[in-house]
């Protein structure tokens, strides 16, 4: 069998009836691996039935599946997408494509709501004033920290990434930056999840993702005046 070209990575929590939509969305060419963060609704065995790599992490956070499965890769180019079906695998080419040609290092999904609904008010709050604070300390034209994204694995295990929380993308995002890694965003639909939110979706969740990412953000910024004070 020949080896995928792209490694997507799901990780998962409960998410058993949106999988075998999500999962019959990957393009041709895309090895699906999810990463089971301890479901109890059977969906490391419908993942399994539907073609997937299933790996398990024990440790609790969307950092500690996220890792897994960039850990599990093997292809030369690794993309990241939620397994909630708010977000369409057969998008992923878009994504994947200016990497795979060599054009960027870092490819970010720009989430554009398909329907109204698709994206809680306090979430999109959330989002523009990161990315606003994203544009003033790295000067890239960045809009959104989506959940879809690709990059070459190697270089990801590289950067020593050690959020294993829900600030694990901000951390690959400050990273691949400070690492002058070339990043750009592309357009995805973005479409209302199937079931409930584990981040987003909740007060708790979305506090402890502003928490992580706050902390990220301020522990770059005294990095950067540590490297340039005299």
């Amino acid at each position: 069998m020949q080896a995928a070209t792209v490694d997507v990575v799901f990780p998962c929590l409960d998410e058993a009836s949106a999988l075998p939509w999500v999962l019959s969305r990957v393009p041709e060419g895309f090895r699906s691996i999810v990463v089971d963060n301890g479901s109890t609704d059977g969906s490391p065995d419908i993942a399994a039935a539907h073609g997937a790599l299933v790996v398990r992490e024990a440790r609790r956070g969307f950092g500690a599946a996220a890792h897994a499965g960039l850990e599990a890769a093997t292809a030369q180019i690794v993309a990241f997408c939620d397994a909630d079906s708010s977000m369409d695998p057969a998008d992923l080419p878009r994504v994947v494509d200016p990497v795979l040609a060599g054009e960027a290092d870092l490819v970010l999904g720009r989430r554009i709501s398909t329907s109204r609904g698709a994206w809680p008010l306090h979430a999109r709050i959330a989002n523009l004033e990161l990315a606003r604070r994203l544009r003033a300390l790295t000067g890239l034209p960045v809009h959104d920290l989506g959940p879809m994204r690709a990059f070459r694995r190697t270089e990801a295990l590289s950067l020593g990434l050690e959020d294993r929380r829900s600030g694990y993308p901000l951390e690959l995002f400050l990273r691949a930056w400070s690492a002058g890694w070339r990043i750009t965003e592309v357009e995805t639909g973005y479409s209302p999840r199937v079931g409930r939110s584990k981040v987003t979706g909740t007060a708790r969740g979305t506090i402890q993702a502003v928490t992580d990412m706050t902390r990220l953000l301020r522990e770059v910024r005294e990095t950067i005046s540590k490297e340039t004070t005299p």
